[in-house]
């Protein structure tokens, strides 16, 4: 199946012939591909796999090959069925499919299912066979240090009873430790310390210890005490027939009702075990067996009795409180009945056939009580999970007309605290669930850190699904439920009170429909509410278009303005910088700019960044990978960080714009920002040179051989800037916006509009190449060789200048009025001093024409490589991924075909190392 060098086949693992993810709920599908990478990597580790193509494959063949899977009754039993023919052993199958049943596991249908598709590959079972042999081979010399050892005398050498009693004992002793469950008061305590713990300002309300430490009060079989009729003054067998008789109807008569007779005594009950009953031997043998039809009844009635003495408790919290009210109601029939009988036979009315005829009615309803207590308590079940059982029951006995209805009204009587916390939820937005018993649970997260945090997840984990809490007859609804109470909680927190208007009382029914719709109408009143609450009177469209304005740059004048002001200012060290001169200096611009007409731009703020874009960018992008250790743990640049790879903007969003304006989004309109941003400071740079050269014509310099290559590689370079900046932003971004925009006017729910705008972040990031690690490496080494090649013809044209400057100054000239004077003589000499230096200091700068002619051929090789390198990237991805608006780069870059040829020849090369 799976191996090292092994490719994962098609037959094992297509989700058309088998479902690998027995999860199918909507909440489990949102994080589906995080999932599937976990399952993937914990069956490998299980598997001992190691070697071969590792996880990655298996993970993208299953998330192209699944589909979801609902489990029916008919396809579980069909696997059941299927399973039990190929297996070995059918027996200890069933019995343990039986008691996981009983324990009410979740998924266990689906895995039943799963496992019956392995059971008809044969090639898969072979493997695995293999696989558990190897496993076991390897692991069968090791031995555990925790296991319990005794000292058994050699084999040689007899054992003597005493040492063989002592043996048993010890075995006994392990045997019943390890099988016994928790004492029922250990139970609560448990339960209690874990409400107190979530809810320390509302503790449980405990029964006083007079209640649990008095079990006469209790109903049940007191062992130990003395038996009803009192001692035997003969045995039972030696009387005749007709006095058995009676005597036994009298036993079984305070058996019914929890009290030991004279010659039937109930054993003590260990754990979760069935009670039995000792009978008088010497007993006639046709009473007996009368009398062992009717013990099972007294064996349920003390099943019942116990469970609902100890699952009223309040720690076991209000379902189960319901469910063993209901079965105290049932249980004053039974009760009703046995005194009935009672009174029949101190008329000596009542043999022991009559008593068997009598009762057996009541057997059949004490056998389903007994059954429901009994795998309420082996499940440990509490609120949605005792539910999931009522239901599944009454779903069960359909064709049972009795049974059905006698779990219908349990079921119903069950759900009703359940319900009532459903309804303050979904038709309020409030949880009132003091015994964790909801299938929503809130978590304490403040909405403030939405705004701080980038890694709070506010809306995902404040309140958040349990799946074992799920009645199974609302696991369709889960989500819409769990929506609908977020919802109207936002709108809640904002200081409005909202109640549904369709509001009615939620009952259990075998329909569905009916709950359905109810759940289904409050969703859509949610929906809307929270929906007009932020498009209308929180304008959210406005503040992205704001956000838009700024992080965006679609406010070209803002820029141009902005950036003039504070050029100066970004060009020096970070820790140089004076935040709140920076603060001034965008107000300014600000207001003498179209920007002026924003109502939100005070929303607008400065951010200094720890890291340039590039680096941030690939710590992201390292994150759950093998270079995220080496990323984070490496040295930090020794160059110093300056203010324009540094700056950026930031914004206040507050609650609730701030659950789709997030820390998150935020973070990704930051880098956004600071990529388009450092490209339009390239462009200026690239200009200054193209101003710098137009004045430089008038030096020698121009006429230099390496003047007009240097000239045409600036054009080159600032064709590269521009061409990349509009494809970003008229290619990207203009054209997603207008499609998140058109998608808002349609959402219908919140959570929409969050898909929608996490949507249009993400396929910017994208298309902009901000998520590939290569592609950002190779961009962010094009822009570093082009601000390199600015410095270098700044350098140049400086020094041209000086020297020009340096000539003049050795002139004694006067000026148009006659000779100069003193003080002009002297401010000469200085300019000329000061000169004379500057030029001393940067001699290394003043070349000979070779030397600028090799710089500059230097700088043309590297940047026609790396662009070479970037449009064959661009070529791969937009052809193997389908990434197809990245291949209007190279159509915008390559307009005339001049890198065609290349690039061609590089295919074929790739090509051919592939084929070797």
């Amino acid at each position: 199946m799976l191996g090292p060098g092994t490719r994962p086949r098609s037959s094992a693992v297509d989700a058309g012939t088998m479902t690998i993810r027995p999860l199918s709920n909507t909440g489990a599908l949102a994080m589906s591909e995080f999932r599937i990478h976990h399952d993937v990597n914990e069956l490998l580790s299980l598997l001992h796999v190691r070697g071969g193509d590792g996880a990655e494959v298996y993970i993208d063949l299953l998330q192209k090959n699944r589909t979801p899977y609902v489990t029916t009754t008919v396809s579980a039993h069909s696997a059941k069925v299927k399973i039990v023919e190929y297996s070995k052993t059918p027996e200890d199958f069933l019995r343990k499919y039986d008691e996981l049943k009983s324990k009410n596991v979740r998924n266990l249908d689906p895995l039943v299912y799963l496992l019956s598709k392995l059971s008809e590959d044969k090639e898969t079972l072979q493997c695995l066979q293999q696989n558990a042999k190897e496993r076991s081979e390897a692991t069968g010399n090791v031995t555990s240090s925790t296991s319990t050892t005794f000292a058994i005398p050699p084999t040689s050498t007899k054992m003597s009873m005493q040492e063989l009693e002592e043996l048993r004992k010890k075995l006994g002793n392990v045997t019943a430790s390890s099988n016994v469950p928790q004492s029922a008061e250990v139970t609560r305590k448990m339960l209690r310390d874990r409400h107190n713990k979530k809810n320390p300002t509302q503790p449980n309300p405990v029964f006083p210890n007079w209640v649990y430490d008095r079990p006469a009060l209790i109903g049940d079989f007191i062992t130990g005490a003395t038996p009803a009729g009192g001692d035997p003054a003969v045995a039972v067998g030696t009387m005749p027939l007709p006095a058995q008789e009676q005597a036994l109807v009298d036993d079984l008569l305070f058996v019914l009702i929890g009290v030991d007779g004279r010659d039937i005594t109930a054993q003590p009950v260990l754990g979760r075990q069935n009670r039995s009953f000792i009978i008088d031997p010497s007993l006639d043998m046709s009473i007996k067996e009368l009398v062992n039809r009717i013990l099972p009844v007294a064996s349920y009635y003390s099943t019942i009795t116990r469970f609902t003495e100890e699952k009223s408790s309040f720690e076991y919290g209000q379902v189960n409180h319901a469910l063993t009210a209901a079965m105290r109601t049932l249980m004053k029939e039974y009760l009703i009945l046995v005194t009935q009988l009672e009174h029949l036979h101190r008329q000596g009315m009542l043999s022991l056939q009559k008593l068997w005829f009598y009762i057996q009615p009541t057997m059949r309803t004490m056998e389903i009580l007994a059954s429901i207590a009994s795998s309420v308590d082996k499940g440990d079940c509490m609120g949605g999970s005792t539910l999931s059982l009522l239901h599944d029951r009454t779903f069960n006995y359909t064709g049972d007309s009795q049974a059905q209805e006698l779990c219908l009204y349990l079921t119903k009587a069950a759900s009703v605290p359940y319900f009532e916390i459903l309804e303050k939820w979904i038709y309020r937005g409030i949880i009132k669930d003091p015994y964790s018993e909801f299938m929503v649970e809130e978590h304490e997260l403040q909405k403030e850190k939405i705004q701080e945090d980038y890694n709070d997840k506010y809306w995902d984990q404040r309140y958040t699904i349990v799946q074992h809490r799920i009645p199974s007859f609302l696991q369709k609804m889960a989500d819409k439920i769990l929506s609908t109470g977020k919802y109207l909680n936002v709108v809640r927190e904002c200081g409005r009170d909202v109640t549904c208007p369709d509001a009615k009382e939620i009952l259990y029914t075998l329909k569905e429909r009916a709950y359905v719709e109810q759940i289904e109408k409050s969703y859509y009143y949610a929906s809307k509410v929270l929906l007009d609450f932020l498009m209308e009177e929180k304008e959210l469209v406005a503040r992205l278009r704001s956000i838009k304005h700024y992080f965006l740059m679609d406010k070209g004048d803002f820029f141009v303005h902005f950036m003039d002001l504070t050029e100066e200012e970004l060009k020096k060290p970070v820790d140089d910088i004076v935040p709140p001169r920076l603060e001034a200096l965008l107000e300014l611009a600000l207001r003498m700019s179209t920007a002026n007409t924003d109502p939100f731009k005070d929303d607008l703020k400065i951010d200094l960044m720890p890291h340039d874009v590039i680096t941030q960018l690939l710590r992201v992008l390292a994150i759950e990978t093998k270079q995220e250790k080496a990323i984070i743990n490496a040295d930090p640049t020794e160059v110093a960080l300056s203010g324009l790879e540094a700056f950026s903007f930031d914004y206040i969003v507050k609650w609730p714009l701030s659950l789709i304006i997030n820390r998150k989004a935020l973070t990704r309109y930051q880098m956004l920002f600071r990529h388009i941003f450092y490209c339009k400071h390239v462009e200026r740079l690239l200009c200054n040179v193209w101003i710098s050269n137009k004045t430089a014509k008038q030096y020698a310099l121009h006429r230099a051989k390496w003047f007009a290559a240097a000239f045409a590689l600036r054009q080159r370079m600032l064709n590269f800037v521009q061409n990349i900046q509009y494809y970003m932003m008229f290619e990207v971004m203009e054209p997603t916006w207008h499609i998140m925009e058109n998608n808002l006017k349609s959402a219908s729910n919140i959570d929409d509009v969050l898909c929608h705008h996490t949507s249009f972040l993400d396929n910017c990031l994208k298309d902009c190449m901000l998520t590939n690690p290569e592609l950002l490496k190779i961009f962010s080494k094009l822009m570093s060789v082009c601000v390199m090649f600015t410095n270098c013809m700044q350098r140049f044209t400086q020094s041209m200048k000086l020297d020009r400057e340096m000539n003049r100054l050795t002139l004694e000239h006067g000026t148009m009025e006659g000779p100069p004077t003193q003080s002009e003589r002297t401010v000469e000499q200085e300019k000329k001093r000061l000169t004379s230096k500057f030029l001393a200091e940067h001699m290394d700068a003043l070349q000979s024409d070779s030397c600028f002619e090799a710089t500059i051929s230097k700088f043309d090789s590297n940047f026609s490589t790396l662009l070479l390198d970037l449009l064959d990237k661009l070529s791969v991805y937009s052809t193997n991924d389908c990434e197809h608006s990245m291949i209007n780069i190279i159509y915008r870059l390559d307009f005339n075909g001049f890198y065609t040829e290349r690039l061609e020849r590089m295919a074929i090369e790739r090509s051919q190392k592939a084929a070797a």
